[in-house]
């Protein structure tokens, strides 16, 4: 199956990750305006009500891109929310809806009836098949050192499994932070590259300023797996744990019973604002800039990378 005709006219073929707390319009408006799929998870207006503000504004200072926008739903049973965020999404008719936590057939629906195109997060094959199965178009395969909620499988075995039988669009998520990267994720075989950490380190996102001096200083190592915050597994960065005074590595298991996606119902601190998410590739992150710098930074070596790939197999 051809790449969808809303995602063609990228300036590279990436889709920012919806982060909570971070993301937010300034944010998705700046990665849209750069040539790049923006997005924001519905739970970061707050109150709910913001969320219609939040779209009519992205709606109209996006209006002239190529790029569309996408909202990420939590279809999760704890997600009280999401029948009154979906009927806003289809008042804006949003393009694209990125589902997470459970495929949902009622929510494909609704997104189809209006037009837009849902993508559904999974961590293997066996999730992809149900997504597939309950309506979704695409997938994004979260491979191990995705920041926040991530995989354990290696990119290389995730893909295959699931090219094995799946034709359609996937983007790729798993530390990618370098032009060099994106073009990997495509020799994978996926079709976008799924990208959220390095926005962190950007002037536009809603982090603080030490959240983004972190990104920039960290690098691999300085990332540890737990699913102690929310009651699934992500990645975090292992400062912010310490300094909630927490041993990183000690972590106790997590109380299965106080699932939090949004506020961290394991322990007084909040994931994610005092626990901060991050991916594995933080080491080709040097410092905080713009957006557009960012985007600039990586059609740069996304094209280099093509050349010396070229150079590679005439030889």
């Amino acid at each position: 199956m051809p790449v969808p005709a809303l995602l063609k006219d990228l300036r590279i073929p990436v889709i920012a990750a919806p982060m909570f707390i971070v993301s937010t319009p300034d944010l998705v408006i700046s990665q849209v305006r750069a040539g790049i799929v923006g997005s924001f998870p519905a739970l970061n207006a707050r109150p709910a009500s913001q969320l219609d503000e939040w779209l009519a504004r992205i709606s109209e200072e996006t209006a002239d891109c190529a790029a569309p926008y996408a909202v990420n739903l939590i279809v999760h049973k704890t997600n009280t929310r999401l029948e009154q965020d979906l009927a806003l999404c289809e008042k804006y008719r949003v393009p694209l809806v990125i589902t997470s936590l459970g495929a949902n057939v009622e929510v494909n629906d609704a997104v189809h009836g209006w037009g837009g195109l849902v993508f559904h997060d999974v961590i293997n094959d066996r999730f992809a098949h149900k997504a597939v199965e309950k309506g979704a178009d695409g997938l994004i395969a979260v491979a191990a050192g995705a920041g926040g909620h991530a995989g354990t499988q290696s990119p290389f075995a995730l893909m295959q499994e699931i090219r094995a039988w799946f034709d359609g669009p996937i983007a790729l998520s798993g530390a990618i932070a370098c032009g060099r990267s994106i073009l990997a994720a495509q020799a994978l075989g996926a079709d976008f590259a799924y990208i959220g950490s390095p926005w962190i380190a950007t002037t536009e996102a809603n982090a603080v300023a030490d959240y983004k001096q972190a990104i920039v200083a960290a690098g691999a190592s300085d990332i540890v797996y737990s699913d102690l915050f929310t009651g699934v597994h992500g990645n975090y960065l292992r400062a912010s744990i310490a300094a909630a005074g927490l041993d990183p590595d000690n972590l106790p298991p997590s109380d299965q019973s106080a699932l939090n996606f949004g506020s961290g119902g394991n322990l007084d601190a909040k994931a994610w604002k005092d626990i901060w998410g991050a991916g594995q590739g933080l080491a080709t992150i040097d410092s905080v800039t713009s957006v557009a710098e960012r985007v600039t930074r990586f059609e740069r070596e996304y094209l280099q990378a093509i050349g010396s790939l070229a150079a590679v197999t005439r030889a």
